[in-house]
């Protein structure tokens, strides 16, 4: 959420930061603006909705060489154009963007109130920007300094300053930002995908670290001015990687990408040999890991709910305890860290604020903890002890899907590799690789049924609510599915256990009110159908996500039936329909499925 960008460098600004802000527009935002620097001053222009809207309301001749931009994702104060960024100090010497949560903004408010500023935003950010005009330092590095001193919180901030024209000074606390390294021009931003077109040469921040950029070059440095030296390191990410190629969402692209990306995950990751795993990015070795009596998965939302699947693979392929939280959550309750336990952390971007912030609660308390991420160089990929990259490839949609199945995946490879160094057999660890490697395959399979999935999305579309029922390793399935269908189609939709229906949710079951059931060919089959025909004798539309071989012909239930695999893999599989429900009922209702209101691609403030 939020996005920052900017330019210093022989070419004009406003050009480089409408084409940067534009492709961070997948990370949500309801407002934008930019501030260019030129020979008479600095020109800000903001507006509320899509960036297409600022480029349209900039003036023609806008010609400065340095500039900011900025996204806005709602925190303090409604979407109002007083309350974009950049923002400024009164003289407007000062112009400001910045990511993340002012904590004691309203003291500061107050207190700028109180000396007579008058303030213009209802926003936090806002401080900063009167803050680091009225410091009495002669650098506009010491004038940030000074004022983030005065400030508690998390921040990504660019500040630019009209009498020093030949400069960016940025900081980082608690949210992303990275410097792109070009040729005799740099660039900045709060992701790669803002700079990738123009060097894939980059810096990334650590937090508490700030940095001076000019045209020529960067100095990276402390609190206390000492250098830190950073040197510039190279991504593996095309600009062509980001785009659509001819599809109408990001969202349908990246689910039709799931089975490359689901065998770009396991590639050289499966030794067939032992019947085990090879992940050396852990950084464990085979007595360390049989030492966890353990393991505690932490993550958000639609990686909380994948995290449930690994926990049940664990406890199924390793025999050991596993259980997955909220990572929003788990600092807040003072966790108990045991230096038996193995925590596992899972995001996407490598960003999420709530999930980063359990890192750094698992470590303080002498805590191993290792990663799922996909993205090279992030956060949390460096803060980590070891990990997984999930090697999704770039995603874009907010509402993730192939990065998710690839979650799924390296789960599968963990369990395997912990299971190998406690009992799981040979020819059992065999079995699991063989069905690892049949998914890319079986993946097709589904999206072949594109078309009957979407008529049956179109009729979930045109109800208000909608129950998604599954048992044990269908739950964590019917929990993603939930949110799938809520992120993208906000149409209600809830997730229960099979087994709970009749303790309370089945007094909401009638005409309308459709029920997704997940119904795989396992030891519960038969209790499922029978669930199922509660639903059915309450006059409730049912669609079943089933396997070949469960008859449900009798009950004249639709059904979407997907390809076997090994039992304990079979929720990967079972969870490919429901994003395609998702999205069709999305695409029927006409909303941005891309861009799903009040919600964001990377979650960086809490």
């Amino acid at each position: 959420m939020c996005g920052i960008v900017g330019y210093i460098g022989s070419q004009p600004a406003a050009p480089l930061l409408v084409e940067g802000l534009q492709r961070l527009e997948y990370r949500g935002y309801d407002s934008a603006g930019l501030a260019v620097l030129g020979r008479t001053g600095t020109t800000v222009v903001r507006t509320v909705g899509r960036v297409r809207g600022l480029e349209a309301a900039l003036p023609k001749r806008l010609a400065g060489k340095v500039g900011i931009g900025h996204t806005r994702w709602a925190t303090h104060g409604p979407a109002a154009e007083r309350n974009a960024h950049p923002h400024r100090s009164e003289d407007g010497r000062i112009s400001v963007v910045h990511n993340g949560i002012i904590d004691n903004a309203t003291a500061l408010r107050a207190q700028l109130t109180s000396a007579g500023v008058e303030l213009a935003s209802d926003t936090d950010t806002e401080v900063l920007a009167h803050l680091v005009a009225r410091s009495g330092a002669d650098t506009l590095e010491g004038a940030v300094l000074e004022a983030l001193d005065r400030i508690t919180g998390t921040y990504a901030l660019a500040v630019v300053d009209e009498r020093h024209p030949d400069r960016i000074v940025v900081a980082r606390n608690g949210s992303p930002l990275i410097i792109g390294v070009g040729d005799g021009e740099m660039f900045l931003a709060s992701d790669v995908a803002a700079l990738v077109r123009h060097t894939t040469s980059v810096v990334h921040l650590d937090d508490g670290e700030l940095a001076t950029i000019t045209a020529t070059g960067f100095r990276t440095f402390t609190a206390d001015g000492e250098d830190t030296g950073r040197k510039p390191v190279e991504i593996a990410v095309a600009a062509e990687d980001l785009e659509l190629t001819g599809h109408e969402h990001y969202m349908r692209k990246e689910m039709l990408e799931q089975p490359d990306s689901a065998e770009a995950v396991i590639r050289g990751r499966l030794d067939e040999r032992f019947g085990t795993a090879r992940l050396d990015g852990l950084n464990l070795a085979p007595r360390e890991l049989r030492g966890f009596r353990r393991v505690k998965i932490l993550g958000c939302g639609s990686a909380y709910y994948v995290g449930q699947l690994g926990a049940q693979l664990l406890e199924e392929l390793a025999r050991v305890p596993a259980d997955a939280e909220a990572a929003s959550e788990f600092r807040y309750r003072n966790p108990v860290i045991e230096p038996d336990t193995l925590y596992v952390v899972v995001s996407q971007s490598g960003e999420t604020a709530d999930t980063a912030f359990a890192v750094q609660e698992v470590k303080r308390k002498g805590g191993q903890v290792v990663a799922l991420v996909n993205v090279v160089g992030s956060t949390i990929a460096r803060e980590v002890d070891g990990g997984i990259y999930l090697h999704a490839g770039p995603e874009i949609a907010v509402a993730s899907t192939k990065a998710l199945t690839n979650m799924a995946m390296a789960f599968a490879m963990l369990a395997l590799l912990i299971g190998r160094v406690h009992d799981l057999s040979v020819a059992d660890g065999k079995r699991i690789i063989n069905g690892l490697k049949a998914i890319p395959a079986q993946i097709r399979e589904i999206l072949d049924q594109e078309g009957e999935i979407a008529k049956l999305a179109r009729e979930i579309a045109g109800s208000q609510s909608a129950f998604y029922i599954g048992r044990v390793r269908g739950f964590p399935v019917a929990r993603e599915g939930a949110q799938k269908l809520k992120e993208v189609s906000y149409i209600h939709a809830e997730a229960y256990q099979t087994s709970e229906l009749k303790h309370g949710p089945l007094a909401l079951i009638d005409e309308s009110m459709p029920t997704v059931a997940i119904i795989p060919d396992d030891d519960l089959t038969d209790r499922n159908v029978a669930a199922a025909e509660q639903v059915l004798a309450r006059k409730g539309p049912l669609v079943a996500i089933t396997h070949p071989g469960v008859d449900l012909s009798h009950l004249g239930i639709r059904s979407i039936v997907v390809p076997r695999s090994e039992p304990e893999l079979d929720p990967i599989l079972l969870t490919i329909p429901t994003q395609l429900i998702a999205y069709h009922a999305a695409l029927a209702l006409g909303h941005d499925i891309d861009k799903p209101r009040n919600l964001a691609k990377s979650v960086t403030v809490e």
